[in-house]
């Protein structure tokens, strides 16, 4: 039995500056490594987080020891720590195959959901998801870190403005060295290399980024067909699952190789744009360059260097807040919305389709 005394001394010592608006968060799941993004947050009033799920108590008395939550703030079950806090909202950082069962129990009751990148761990578990958001008017949306990339918005405008002419190919990489090399906790690897729990290896953990961006620059529209290759170069750190791929998606007059991996040798999160007057290429989150075409291989070449996105699209918890008070409305498509990231999972099953039979796979219109 939970101390809620215990737990409302700890609210009030720690949360009595939120303003009475401040969105109630809870957080399901302490695996994931992005969970620091919560527990690091420094303190604002747009968000109290008043819950955690997390069944593995030697993980969450470690994170307790380093964030400084009270474990009185732990549940075991999803519907206990509901019961006993009543949050306006859920953030799930535990394994992708979780995102069902939290919408499962949060849509039902008015609860909103906020899942990191994937949507799903399939395109099943996806639609179930959507149907239940819908069913229930709740707001479901997944984080992407390249969001609120001030250099991916910069180059969304230039496109949408014709700086560069009209689309003819993107190419997204996305990736790192491999989940065990870089030093992930053991509990983030061990459901990042499992394909049940995250629906496959690089094809989904970084894959998902480039669909999603192309669902965005696309504005919704689907590629034709997708057609994929996986590879497994590190058989002895993810025996399971892949770690290198390459998808390639087809539109009428556009085309996109998405290139997400965990063998690079150095981090990535870049973009090229490729229009008929020139190129667009997002270096990282904040370098931009933009080369318009001159003769043959000459051209003119203009550099940025781009600040931090305005609040709230700076930061996913306070957007995530923004929508829910209604506040702020996400444009048509926009990465953090759940119709971009129903298209996501669509691309995401078709490229798993097609590495898995060596075919390209069509997608329905």
């Amino acid at each position: 039995m939970k101390s809620i005394a215990s737990f409302f001394l700890y609210f009030i010592l720690f949360c009595g500056t939120a303003q009475e608006q401040a969105i109630r968060l809870g957080v399901a799941g302490l695996s994931h490594g992005h969970v620091g993004w919560i527990l690091g947050r420094e303190n604002k009033e747009d968000v109290v987080m008043v819950g955690i799920v997390e069944t593995d108590r030697n993980l969450a008395e470690r994170l307790s020891k380093a964030h400084g939550f009270p474990m009185e703030m732990v549940f075991n079950t999803l519907d206990e720590m509901i019961a006993a806090v009543k949050p306006d909202a859920v953030a799930g950082f535990g394994s992708i195959y979780d995102h069902l069962a939290i919408v499962e129990a949060c849509a039902p009751k008015g609860i909103h959901v906020m899942v990191e990148k994937p949507l799903a761990v399939s395109l099943d578990h996806a639609k179930k998801m959507n149907a239940l958001a819908k069913k229930h008017n709740i707001h479901l949306l997944t984080n992407y870190e390249t969001s609120w990339y001030p250099t991916n918005v910069k180059a969304f405008e230039l496109l949408q403005q014709g700086t560069i002419g009209e689309l003819r190919k993107v190419i997204v990489r996305d990736g790192h060295k491999g989940p065990k090399k870089i030093g992930v906790s053991k509990e983030f690897l061990s459901f990042l290399t499992d394909p049940k729990l995250n629906g496959g290896g690089a094809i989904m953990d970084f894959g998902c980024y480039g669909a999603n961006l192309m669902t965005w620059i696309q504005q919704g529209k689907k590629p034709n067909k997708v057609t994929a290759v996986t590879q497994q170069l590190q058989p002895e750190n993810n025996p399971k699952v892949d770690d290198d791929a390459t998808i390639i998606l087809s539109y009428d007059t556009a085309m996109a190789i998405l290139e997400p991996s965990w063998n690079w040798p150095i981090g990535r999160k870049d973009m090229e744009i490729y229009g008929v007057k020139g190129v667009v290429y997002v270096d990282n989150q904040h370098d931009l360059r933009l080369r318009i075409a001159k003769g043959y291989s000459g051209y003119e070449e203009e550099q940025f260097r781009l600040e931090e996105r305005p609040e709230p699209f700076n930061d996913p918890f306070s957007l995530f807040a923004s929508v829910i008070r209604e506040e702020t409305v996400l444009p048509p498509y926009d990465p953090y919305s759940l119709e971009n990231n129903m298209i996501t999972m669509e691309i995401l099953d078709a490229a798993l389709q097609s590495a898995k039979t060596q075919r390209s796979a069509e997608l329905k219109k």
